[in-house]
């Protein structure tokens, strides 16, 4: 056991002894003229690291030049810098009780950033969004509604006024919709204010998973991961920050099963395009729902965010860590 004591103290990971991945996958697909203003020619799919059983969640931290992402199964944050690779960042992250968690989904899921630069995160085993302080301190934002726990924080995003949305499928229970434990008998999208008063916005969505605010923040975009209704909704946000009525703004549900995953996570440039993991990768529309491209990954895609400069776009496919480089303007970047 001592060689186990001793790769841990030194940072070994599981996926260290993995064969050396490949230097991309997929392709890029043009399918709007537009698309040339937002991807450059000949961008690649380039594989930044590899082995990990589901990745999701990445937030670049600009204070340290890094980004963070979850690996959901093995209940870590991991953290890639260019010139250093991939070390775990927390362990335990989303779930830290006692028992074994008997699911597969234990870990943090959606990870962001406050105003003041410190980590958020969703945490499936946990039921809470939690919030690591600047001395180490966790603290627990939320973890119920009326009383009630929560089923478990999927993802999630702050509006400039300090209020965080988020999403609230149960995809970290151990039987996700049929799990003795839920407590809630819907999937909410809700909003946080920073005195802690949390207000359910929306039940409509029968599987809320991937948010994010349009550039001027008067509309916040919601990702449906349901394979009946792989969709996605655009609802305006009002001046006292709950939701007027949605629409939808694209409809993949032709493309479940002939192209791996479902909606999930999503990232917004400063031209108000949408970059949606999607069946089969990454979807790139503009608000009204127009097809610009695709970023194939080949894999269920999970998330996707902007990093680096604010031109690269970093993708979490299943086992890989991806990134593509991009003429498009990532927020919260600004020019």
């Amino acid at each position: 056991m001592r060689w186990l004591w001793m790769a841990l103290l030194v940072g070994w990971a599981p996926w260290a002894c993995a064969e050396d991945p490949p230097k991309t996958i997929g392709f890029i697909e043009r399918l709007d003229p537009a698309f040339d203003s937002l991807v450059p020619a000949g961008a690649k799919i380039e594989v930044l690291a590899s082995g990990f059983e589901w990745s999701e969640g990445p937030v670049w931290v600009p204070r340290g030049s890094f980004l963070l992402f979850s690996d959901i199964p093995r209940n870590q944050i991991v953290k890639w810098k260019e010139g250093e690779g991939i070390s775990v960042f927390m362990q335990p992250s989303g779930y830290t009780g006692k028992p074994r968690f008997s699911g597969s989904e234990p870990g943090t899921n959606g990870l962001t950033l406050d105003r003041e630069g410190r980590l958020v995160m969703c945490c499936h085993g946990d039921r809470a969004i939690k919030r690591v302080e600047k001395d180490g301190s966790i603290t627990v934002l939320v973890d119920r509604y009326h009383g009630k726990r929560l089923n478990s924080p999927n993802d999630l995003v702050y509006h400039s006024n300090g209020d965080l949305y988020f999403t609230d499928p149960p995809y970290g229970l151990p039987k996700q919709f049929d799990d003795p434990a839920r407590e809630l008998d819907f999937c909410g999208v809700y909003r946080l204010t920073p005195d802690g008063q949390l207000t359910l916005l929306t039940r409509e969505m029968t599987r809320p998973n991937g948010i994010a605010f349009s550039p001027d923040e008067k509309t916040l975009y919601v990702a449906q991961s349901d394979p009946k209704a792989a969709i996605w909704k655009a609802f305006p946000v009002k001046e006292d920050g709950t939701l007027g009525a949605s629409r939808i703004v694209y409809d993949a549900t032709k493309w479940v099963g002939k192209r791996p995953g479902l909606p999930d996570g999503m990232a917004v440039d400063t031209e108000g395009n949408l970059w949606a993991t999607a069946p089969g990768g990454v979807l790139v529309m503009r608000p009204d729902g127009k097809l610009l491209g695709r970023i194939a990954t080949g894999e269920r895609t999970a998330n996707c965010t902007f990093g680096e400069d604010g031109r690269t776009l970093f993708i979490t496919a299943d086992m890989y860590l991806c990134r593509v480089r991009t003429k498009a303007l990532g927020l919260p970047f600004r020019k």
